[in-house]
């Protein structure tokens, strides 16, 4: 007869996460009417973003970290399993067509494989051994950056990808909910944003999940902006895969630039319809090649390439 596992260690230890906490005044909730629960569970998420606020300097610097690494050719990879690691693997997915990037540059990697985006695989999370050998497959090199992403911040999956990361010489960051987790303390830069107990008890999707979205927000945006890929505040690197996409790259350029609708045509047409060079070649007065050999030689900087083609 096989014996019943114990869960008391791993039970004793879910009792000690602020995100596991039981609320007693929340007990009832499933009594009250629509419209006070929507408010009640509003309310929660009102309180998100001070959380996120209060960590800004250490996020800053795993930016700053990133930043630095991507610009010598290095990639940022998530690793999460459930809803974090759903959370990293839409980010990733969302930087080709925001910021032009190859879709090798930014990637998400998730307990499971893709499999687990749409059908549950909690189980893998289970595995650090799994999270090693999903990062070996990335072949890591030290311009890497890892970002191990856990409500718990107790995950063996995303511990072991931030603990395997770190002895292959790549940065690593811990994004957990919980303070002190073992998640943060494995990698070089943890952040912690401590967002107190779920309306439903346990569940992280809820304000955990949406503090893990803003951090994962920013940390890809605004490395974006680092390297170049904006100007302002404009997604000067936008591809144009879809009717709606040209529409805004046509207005991007027009924002930029203040051209009329016929140069703007014009500068497109010349540049292969990519926006950063058909903004250079209307702000600079340079043709389609020498804006595209500006480009190249400010690794993609349009400040900097407007600058040298005032010189």
């Amino acid at each position: 007869m096989t014996s019943m596992p114990d869960h008391g260690d791993l039970r004793a230890e879910l009792e000690t996460l602020t995100t596991e906490a039981f609320r007693p005044e929340l007990s009832e909730i499933d009594r009250l009417p629509t419209l006070e629960i929507a408010r009640l569970m509003n309310g929660e998420d009102a309180t998100v973003p001070a959380a996120v606020a209060a960590r800004l300097p250490l996020i800053a610097a795993a930016i700053d970290g990133i930043a630095e690494r991507m610009a010598r050719g290095g990639r940022l990879i998530y690793a999460g399993a459930g809803t974090a690691g759903r959370l990293g693997v839409l980010d990733a997915s969302e930087c080709p067509p925001t910021f032009n990037t190859d879709p090798s540059r930014v990637v998400g990697v998730i307990a499971g494989g893709p499999a687990a985006m749409v059908t549950s695989a909690e189980g893998a999370e289970d595995s650090r051994e799994l999270a090693a050998a999903d990062l070996d497959a990335l072949a890591l090199t030290a311009d890497d950056t890892v970002v191990g992403v856990s409500a718990s911040g107790r995950t063996p999956y995303a511990v072991g990808a931030v603990e395997h990361a770190r002895k292959q010489g790549a940065l690593t960051i811990g994004l957990s909910c919980n303070a002190d987790s073992a998640l943060a303390s494995a990698a070089d830069h943890g952040i912690e944003i401590v967002v107190g107990p779920e309306l439903l008890t346990g569940s992280t999707r809820l304000k955990s999940g949406t503090a893990q979205k803003l951090v994962l927000n920013m940390l890809s945006t605004i490395t974006m902006i680092r390297l170049g890929k904006t100007y302002g505040n404009l997604m000067v690197d936008v591809r144009a895969s879809n009717e709606k996409l040209r529409a805004r790259s046509r207005r991007i350029v027009a924002l930029a630039t203040g051209a009329s609708d016929e140069e703007i045509e014009r500068a497109l047409a010349a540049t292969d319809g990519e926006v950063k060079n058909a903004v250079l070649t209307i702000l600079g007065g340079v043709d389609g090649p020498t804006a595209a050999r500006l480009l190249e030689e400010s690794e993609g900087h349009l400040r900097a390439a407007l600058a040298a083609s005032a010189g």
